[in-house]
């Protein structure tokens, strides 16, 4: 059975018997749509050379940055992931991503890599 970590920041044990420890929730604030710097790339590297998209740069909530990967690949039709900050797209669908961005209001959004 795997126990749950706990992280209490250095804090390990006080006396006090009505003692709780407070979690505080650190809540990023996700900037708006015209201020995000985007870059949109194609990889193949540790993919067996297939293509994915790559949309990276996106400062802000994980909750909106699942939406926004939602978002591309219902509109695009394929699968993907977000992950480590970073949106996956299968396939090489960076032209069509880039329009679909600008277009959502992403007004800083550019082609990256070859």
């Amino acid at each position: 059975m795997a126990k749950k970590k706990r992280d209490n920041k250095g804090f390990i044990f006080s006396t006090n018997p009505d003692f709780e420890f407070n979690y505080e929730e650190e809540s990023v604030e996700s900037l708006p749509p015209q201020q995000q710097k985007l870059r949109v790339m194609i990889d193949r590297k540790k993919r067996k050379g297939k293509e994915v998209t790559l949309v990276t740069g996106f400062e802000g909530n994980d909750d909106d940055l699942k939406d926004l990967g939602k978002f591309l690949k219902s509109k695009c039709g394929v699968g993907g992931t977000v992950k480590d900050g970073e949106i996956l797209i299968q396939g090489n669908h960076r032209d069509k991503i880039v329009e679909l961005l600008l277009k959502a209001g992403y007004s800083q959004t550019k082609k990256a890599g070859g």
